[in-house]
């Protein structure tokens, strides 16, 4: 299964719920304050992120410029990754399956240009996004993403432990995301 129902994940509400103070806090922020995400050799260009939480570890100062976003997020049972995403015009993450099998992903989307243009597939079911609506799936499914508008798309990102892995260890990243983690100190 892809795209999984929300019934089972009750905060999501409380998410939906605080989406217009999120994505004021997301527009905030400084341009030059997203880093381009590592695995570049997925979409090339155009995929850039604000990290909050980075596989179990807080990210102290951007929590700080962010304390609605924050707020929000404690709301999220077994929350071990989390931040704003951003897809420049143009971009197109291809298709590739995460790594993270203890984890579900998460979108809340805040900045969604245009209802067809940009778009997630995870299996073989397309959705779009869609301002204060979050998208819950599971990574490890085959999936891509794409921003065919004229201007960039903005989701909040997160991961949360799958039921039943609650206590699991968090999964092994790939080097190139060890060693991004690594630099956040």
């Amino acid at each position: 299964m892809g795209f999984l129902p929300r019934d089972p994940f009750p905060f999501v509400g409380g998410l939906e719920a605080a989406w217009r103070a999120i994505r004021e806090e997301c527009l905030s922020l400084p341009r030059d304050t997203y880093e381009p995400w590592v695995q570049r050799e997925m979409y090339g260009d155009g995929w850039s992120v604000f990290g909050l939480v980075a596989f179990g570890r807080r990210i102290e100062g951007a929590l700080r410029a962010c304390p609605r976003t924050a707020q929000a997020l404690e709301g999220v049972p077994h929350l071990t990754t989390a931040g704003f995403s951003r897809l420049a015009p143009g971009t197109h993450i291809q298709p590739h399956v995460g790594w993270v099998k203890t984890v579900y992903r998460g979108h809340l989307g805040l900045v969604v240009p245009g209802e067809t243009e940009c778009a997630l597939r995870v299996g073989r079911e397309t959705r779009p996004w869609r301002e204060g609506e979050c998208l819950v799936f599971d990574d490890t499914v085959e999936h891509e993403a794409w921003n065919r508008a004229h201007s960039e798309r903005i989701v909040l990102l997160f991961d949360f432990a799958r039921p039943g892995c609650e206590d699991a260890p968090l999964d092994e990243p790939p080097p190139e995301v060890a060693r991004a983690i690594r630099k956040l100190g």
